[in-house]
């Protein structure tokens, strides 16, 4: 189970991110990132399965699959930018941090206009 490589790896990079403090605190940040990336590299092997089973009800439902694709990448940019919050919170830097947040955070509203567009363009169309 992948769960169970992501969470030996993240209590590993705990001990030795732990054990870095105490004797060499500037690459403690470096043993995050590194631990971080490893991780998220496990999480994303796995979404091939979910991207297969989200084309497939997209074709049922007659979906746009312009939809599915802004729906994936919105996704992604979430997952991105919560991954650089996290290291520049690691690293104490919140203030960099909350300004990554607050970009991701307009990147996916300006990536989602077509969405939001043609959910309103339906409203108007359903509505007298």
């Amino acid at each position: 189970m992948e769960i169970i490589k992501i969470i030996g790896i993240g209590l590993t990079s705990l001990v030795i991110i732990i054990i870095l403090k105490q004797y060499k605190p500037e690459f403690t940040i470096y043993a995050s990132i590194i631990a971080g990336l490893i991780i998220l590299t496990l999480s994303l092997t796995q979404i091939s399965g979910v991207i297969n089973l989200l084309q497939d009800l997209a074709s049922k439902a007659n979906i746009n699959s312009k939809f599915l694709g802004i729906i994936l990448k919105i996704t992604g940019i979430a997952i991105l930018t919560e991954f650089a919050v996290s290291i520049c919170q690691d690293s104490g830097e919140s203030a960099i941090a909350s300004k990554i947040d607050i970009g991701g955070k307009v990147i996916i509203i300006t990536i989602s206009l077509p969405i939001i567009s043609s959910l309103l363009e339906t409203i108007i169309t359903v509505l007298p």
